[in-house]
Parts: structure tokens; sequence; C-alpha cells
């Protein structure tokens, strides 16, 4: 595992995304869901990728591309996604390298609180 978090923050992964991918707690804004989201990523946990997805857009299964090597996250803009609401958007970039080439993602994703915790619905 990495000294600082996948996410971008100056966290330990450990202390960071890691303990809501261990499920010691939950995402409590949509912003911090998609930090955990894109370290889901990094470290290969499909497992939480899964649990975070909301049921109703969750694919059956999700296959990781293991020659894809996620090397940073830019968050560009959030939109609502705190404590007191129940719908957010997060829009980020994606800096990733496959296969020996650099490339980048960029999505605008939507977030709801379901059942209390906060899940990825989809791009918009």
């Amino acid at each position: 595992m990495p000294a600082t978090c996948h996410c971008g923050l100056p966290a330990a992964y450990a202390d960071c995304c890691g303990r809501l991918h261990r499920g010691e707690s939950a995402a409590t804004t949509a912003e911090q869901l998609m930090r955990s989201r894109y370290s889901a990523f990094g470290v290969g946990d499909a497992a939480y990728l899964m649990r975070t997805w909301h049921p109703s857009t969750r694919p059956p299964g999700l296959d990781l591309e293991r020659k894809t090597r996620w090397v940073r996250l830019e968050i560009l803009e959030t939109s609502g996604g705190s404590v007191v609401h129940t719908e957010g958007t997060v829009r980020f970039r994606a800096h990733y390298v496959h296969r020996g080439k650099p490339g980048t993602l960029e999505e605008h994703s939507r977030f709801v609180r379901h059942e209390g915790r906060w899940l990825y619905v989809g791009a918009l």
C-alpha cells in the first residue's frame, strides 16, 4: 500500500480511504465517497466499489483492469453532497497509465444518500 492515500489527500492510506474500504466508517460527503472510490480502483478493491454503487445502477459484476495504474485524482467541482444534503455531484479528472500509455478520465458523477449512506449513481 502507498504511504499516502491514492485519493490525493495528505494522509496515509490506512487512515484515509483504507478505513472506509475496511468498513470501519462510511463516507460523510459525496466528495469523500468519490475519493474513496478512486482509491479503491487504485488498490483493486472491487468489493468496495460494488458496495458503494447505488442498487438501481450497480452492474452485476466488476472486473478491474489490472494493466491500469491510477496515478492522480483532481476534484474539479462539487455541488451539494454534504452532511445536510441527500444528493450531490462531483466533477473529477482521473489520471492513469494503461499498458504504459498515460490517459485521463473526466466524469461528472451523481451521488445520493441511500439508507443513510452516500452511494455512487452514475455519470451525468
